[in-house]
């Protein structure tokens, strides 16, 4: 069993946060500017207004309408389900490490793992993005074997889960945090 990060101290509900990703050898990747929401039994929500910040090196693009991501407390995924996205309800990061910072107040950090489960609108439907990455970068990289046999089996798991629309990937749990995100007025940024 692949054990979760360590606990932290939470912001407050409702201050402003940070979700910065990087890739597995420490270079950066996406940054999203949200609103620490709370927790509940399936771990810390993560609210994104409409049009609030996400950027990468090269790119920069604004939330197209409400969002909630759910961090569990394994760290091996992040879960994003859209309100009002056109093309896309659940998008799901495999991850690695997602957590609190350490040093750094009201920030979340994690390593981005390339593998995500989608939930489309369209006539993609539901299903297993970026193979062709994974396969790619476990070998550049050199992910270790435990963390391939692991992070594969999850997306498999996590495919099914959202398929069954088991919690918390169901449209309730995600309701229930898109309703508390709308109760937040929205956070001055410096």
């Amino acid at each position: 069993m692949i054990e979760g990060p360590p606990s932290a101290v939470r912001p407050l509900p409702g201050t402003p946060v940070t979700f910065r990703w990087r890739k597995w050898d420490g270079a950066p990747h996406w940054v999203h500017e949200g609103v620490f929401l709370g927790s509940d039994e399936w771990g810390d929500w993560i609210g994104q207004r409409d049009g609030e910040l996400s950027a990468r090196p090269g790119r920069q693009i604004r939330a197209d309408g409400p969002n909630v991501t759910l961090v569990p407390p394994s760290g091996d995924y992040a879960c994003t389900v859209n309100a009002t996205h056109p093309r896309i309800r659940i998008y799901i990061d495999l991850a690695w490490d997602v957590r609190w910072s350490e040093t750094e107040r009201a920030v979340i950090e994690g390593i981005d793992m390339d593998l995500d489960v989608v939930r489309a609108l369209d006539e993609r439907g539901l299903f297993i993005d970026d193979r062709d990455e994974w396969d790619e970068h476990r070998v550049r990289y050199g992910y270790p074997a435990p963390v391939v046999t692991h992070l594969e089996s999850l997306a498999v798991d996590l495919e099914r889960r959202v398929g069954a629309d088991e919690a918390p990937f169901d449209d309730a749990t995600a309701a229930r945090w898109l309703r508390e995100l709308a109760s937040h007025p929205t956070p001055h940024r410096p």
